[in-house]
Order: structure tokens, then C-alpha cells, then sequence
């Protein structure tokens, strides 16, 4: 039998790619879905839209909640997107949490998230 202890320290080591990976992996490997059931969400979607339709958000923030392991190639992704110097960018990473960006679209806040999420940074939309 695996020592589980190990193996929990080892997966949680994982980077959010490796993670992912590993997780498509585990899947193929047993057969299986990781995914949420959509059968109990669809089901209470229907009373939530008949109780008032909400208006959609336009303009979002992006925040940096923490920047993870790999601080040096979070700074990188906050100056590729905002073109901020050196000095701002790393100084806007270590004052966690932070907005990276503010009003911008949907499209724009998610790539935003996604990049920074790729080097192992933890973000939020509001």
C-alpha cells in the first residue's frame, strides 16, 4: 500500500498543469469523470431564472490573490499585460492581493486569469 501522507505531499507540490494533467490522467486510467454532476445544478438553474432575470456584469477586476511558487514568472505576466516596469510589477505581486486590472471585459479578465493561473498564481474576478 502507498504511504498516503507522501503522495499527499507530493500532489499538493504539483503546479496547477501538472495538477490538471494528472487529473485527465486518473480519469483515462480508471475510466471515470471529475466532473461536477449536472444533473442536480440544470435542475435548480430553471427556479433561479424564474425568480428574476439578473443583469449580466460587463466590467470586471482582475485581483492577484497570491502569486504561488513561481513569483518571477508571475511578475513577467503582470508586465506582459499591464506594461508595467520592473519595479511597479513586482511591487503590484508582492502586495497581494492586488488588481491587476480594473473595467475591463469578461474576455479580457478571463485570458488575464488564465495567463497569470498558468504560472501558478491564484486570481479573482469581481
Amino acid at each position: 500500500m502507498a504511504d498516503l501522507a507522501k503522495l499527499v505531499e507530493e500532489i499538493s507540490a504539483l503546479t496547477l498543469i501538472e495538477a490538471a494533467e494528472l487529473v485527465k490522467k486518473l480519469e483515462e486510467k480508471l475510466g471515470v469523470s471529475a466532473a461536477a454532476p449536472v444533473a442536480m445544478v440544470s435542475a435548480a438553474a430553471p427556479v433561479a431564472a424564474e425568480a428574476e432575470p439578473e443583469e449580466e456584469q460587463t466590467e470586471f477586476t482582475v485581483i492577484l490573490k497570491d502569486f504561488g511558487p513561481k513569483k518571477i514568472e508571475v511578475i513577467k505576466v503582470v508586465r506582459q499585460i499591464t506594461n508595467l516596469g520592473l519595479k511597479e510589477a513586482k511591487e503590484l505581486v508582492e502586495g497581494v492581493p492586488s488588481k491587476v486590472l480594473e473595467a475591463v471585459s469578461k474576455e479580457v479578465a478571463e485570458d488575464t486569469k488564465a495567463k497569470l493561473e498558468a504560472v501558478g498564481a491564484v486570481v479573482e474576478l469581481k
